[in-house]
């Protein structure tokens, strides 16, 4: 795990472009506005990394809590919307240090495949006790095992055709061959989980869920599944 936050909290090519980074985040952001429950609620979206368009989802809610456990991204969340009274920013710590029932919403999007198995039901416990009565947890862009790297290229070239930088994303696609995101995922490798190990997981975890569809960003062959604190 920290071999990942060293990665992200460098400077790395996972974009190809800026145009690459700004439809990506925009599309996060909308997607993520439809799990916002009422204007009054408070999220959390746990892993955000850059969260270009945080703004976009504060609009929806009346706070936003970001949180990165690179110490660069956090810095830069930080320049980034120091004035939007509507978004915090804070290290992992600081959120579980924080009161219980603190969030109507939790956001985690693209984060869990880069975290052990083991780790998992700790997390969840955490994420649990952070959720008012009736709140809701969002585990987005989980990878099922049968999802590998052709997958994701395939997924990353038709959303590249669709938002114009399909040139920008061939070239990119090459420089990622040789990057260290390739060799870490193969070093390091991924956390995959089958929607029903998923959907078990969270039950025992007193969170219980479904599959909620479509998936949190372009990639819809990942999986998204919502969860709620119900007592």
């Amino acid at each position: 795990m920290a071999s990942w936050i060293s990665f992200w909290d460098g400077a790395n090519a996972v974009y190809v472009n800026g145009h690459h980074k700004a439809v990506h985040y925009l599309r996060i952001a909308a997607d993520l506005a439809r799990f916002v429950p009422a204007p009054d609620a408070r999220v959390l979206d746990f892993g955000c990394g850059e969260a270009l368009a945080a703004d976009r989802l504060a609009e929806r809610c009346a706070a936003l809590v970001l949180c990165d456990a690179a110490p660069t991204v956090r810095e830069a969340l930080k320049a980034r919307h120091a004035g939007n009274p509507k978004i915090e920013v804070l290290s992992p710590e600081e959120v579980a240090a924080l009161p219980d029932g603190s969030f109507n919403l939790i956001v985690v999007n693209s984060v869990l495949q880069y975290i052990p198995k083991v780790d998992l039901p700790a997390l969840l416990a955490g994420w649990r006790r952070l959720l008012l009565k009736g709140g809701s947890l969002l585990l987005a862009d989980v990878i099922p095992p049968d999802v590998g790297m052709v997958k994701d290229v395939t997924a990353l070239l038709r959303f590249a055709t669709k938002e114009g930088f399909l040139p920008a994303a061939l070239v990119g696609l090459a420089r990622t061959a040789v990057s260290p995101y390739r060799k870490l995922r193969t070093e390091l490798g991924l956390t995959f989980y089958e929607e029903d190990e998923m959907l078990r997981l969270l039950e025992t975890a007193r969170l219980p869920a479904s599959r909620v569809r479509p998936n949190i960003g372009h990639n819809q062959n990942r999986m998204a599944f919502q969860a709620f604190r119900l007592r």
